[in-house]
């Protein structure tokens, strides 16, 4: 895992539970030193996220949601995003913070990695992804166009049982 700051390898891994909300944290030695997280008063994930620089460019004009006013500053302050909305407003802010947090920025859904439903899921994907690329190759492009329509439903379908 990366540092949620410098990108260097997270030694350090916080986890808080704010208003029945958990918030998690990874930070290499560095960066936990230099933040004060040895010592544990005090310590909330909106206070690291202050530091954390504005990746838009727009020192000038900050980033507010038009649907509930949240601005950048109370996000990076609070931690938390006001509406659906929040989430295409700091899409700039949030991917590099997901991304360095988490595995990727892309929902997967809560079926476990290694869950029997999930390697079917993605033994079956992956099937029709060769296929596809197969017919594409042999230039049997009615039998893409139909393994494609089914890729596009299995998908959908995946979405909304997520």
């Amino acid at each position: 895992m990366k540092c949620h700051h410098c990108n260097k390898q997270a030694t350090v891994h916080l986890t808080q539970i704010l208003n029945g909300q958990m918030h998690k944290m990874d930070l290499c030695e560095s960066c936990a030193q230099a933040k004060g997280v040895t010592n544990p008063e005090n310590l909330s994930i909106g206070s690291l996220m202050e530091n954390v620089p504005d990746s838009t460019g727009e020192a000038a004009s900050p980033m507010t949601c038009e649907s509930c006013g949240t601005t950048h500053n109370e996000f990076k302050k609070g931690g938390r995003l006001g509406c659906e909305a929040c989430y295409h407003v700091f899409r700039p802010v949030l991917d590099p913070l997901l991304d360095g947090m988490h595995a990727g920025i892309k929902h997967l859904g809560k079926i476990p990695a290694g869950s029997k439903v999930r390697v079917q899921f993605e033994q079956s994907l992956s099937q029709l992804q060769s296929k596809l690329q197969d017919s594409i190759e042999q230039e049997d492009y009615e039998e893409a166009a139909r393994i494609r329509d089914q890729l596009k439903d299995l998908e959908k379908k995946a979405k909304t049982k997520v």
